[in-house]
């Protein structure tokens, strides 16, 4: 495996998935997917600017973690690799696009841009351009949840925190202290790491001395799981007992998705760094063909459908780039707005 260890097996024959459950997540990936393959169009076009990180390959762990949790409601922290998080937590593609535009339209009103998607309305605590930045915010946010329930008699405020981030923020500062802090204080979190190998050109192997993140779990005191991230369902089945273990009040899970981007680092990386070997070794993991293979062979969904789901995501994403185009620049006038809390 090119010198990397063995993803993990799951046993698809005791998966117990509904057809609705199947086309939710089969919808989402996909979604993902087209919306990242018209992303890189429009910025080779001269459409989109500044870096660009696509999440191409890895939409079994946005999918299956955030299938597992209440859209709208649960909070979700995320990197710069963050248009695919965004999609998955609700928010719509018009509005996703319109950000990557710089459209006033735009979940940021774009003032965002591809890095550092914002929306309050669907609880995404935004992308952070510095690695690691986000796990404090997220930490934090699982703090004033069981704050709020525990010490303000709040019985509502049972929310969890999704906290996404890659295998190169695990040799920050950030990581160690916040797992001690949510296993000191059991906060409803999830730390979900998404192990594509690669800190931009910096393999996972060379840059730590312990190339299995999810050990490091334990050594807090929080559960570890290590999952493979190109099977959205051991991936959801795992987020569905991490989440119901936090909602209860039993604490945090570090979750390790084996995963692997499809693309560079970002659409300026010409992705000369990784083996061609290693490429071929995943790209036949494809986690869309692998879930559309299961849905067809357990009958529960016929492959017409699937085909369907394509056309009529493939109308959304196009749909979101005419609503992008179209939408207003930010006014100039209104360059020092949204910097400052403003009265209602």
């Amino acid at each position: 495996m090119i010198g990397e260890r063995a993803v993990p097996a799951f046993d698809t024959s005791s998966a117990k998935i509904t057809k609705e459950e199947g086309l939710r997540l089969y919808e989402d990936m996909v979604l993902g997917r087209l919306f990242e393959d018209k992303c890189a169009e429009m910025y080779y076009r001269g459409k989109m600017f500044g870096f660009v990180h696509l999440y191409n390959g890895q939409e079994a762990v946005s999918s299956g973690i955030l299938g597992a949790m209440r859209p709208g409601e649960d909070y979700v922290s995320s990197t710069y690799r963050d248009h695919v998080h965004a999609l998955s937590a609700g928010v719509p593609a018009r509005e996703v696009m319109a950000e990557l535009f710089g459209k006033e339209t735009g979940c940021s009103k774009g003032r965002g841009g591809s890095m550092h998607m914002f929306s309050s309305k669907h609880r995404l605590l935004g992308g952070y351009a510095f690695v690691a930045e986000g796990i404090p915010v997220a930490t934090g946010v699982a703090f004033q949840n069981k704050y709020r329930r525990e010490a303000m008699g709040d019985e509502t405020s049972d929310q969890v925190t999704a906290c996404f981030f890659g295998d190169g923020a695990c040799n920050n500062g950030q990581f160690y202290e916040c797992l001690n802090m949510a296993a000191l204080w059991n906060l409803p979190i999830l730390f979900v790491v998404e192990n594509n190998k690669w800190a931009i050109g910096m393999s996972h192997e060379r840059a730590t001395s312990e190339p299995e993140i999810f050990k490091k779990g334990p050594a807090f005191g929080m559960p570890g799981v290590e999952v493979d991230g190109m099977d959205v369902l051991a991936v959801y089945s795992v987020a569905k007992e991490a989440v119901a273990r936090a909602r209860a009040g039993e604490g945090p899970t570090l979750i390790e998705a084996l995963t692997y981007r499809f693309r560079g680092h970002s659409l300026a990386d010409p992705d000369e760094l990784r083996s061609k070997e290693e490429k071929e070794y995943w790209f036949p993991r494809d986690p869309i063909k692998r879930f559309s293979a299961y849905l067809t062979e357990q009958n529960l969904v016929p492959a017409d459908e699937l085909t369907a789901i394509d056309r009529k995501i493939q109308a959304v994403v196009d749909d979101a780039v005419k609503f992008a185009e179209e939408s207003p620049e930010p006014d100039p006038r209104d360059l020092y707005k949204y910097i400052f809390a403003e009265d209602e």
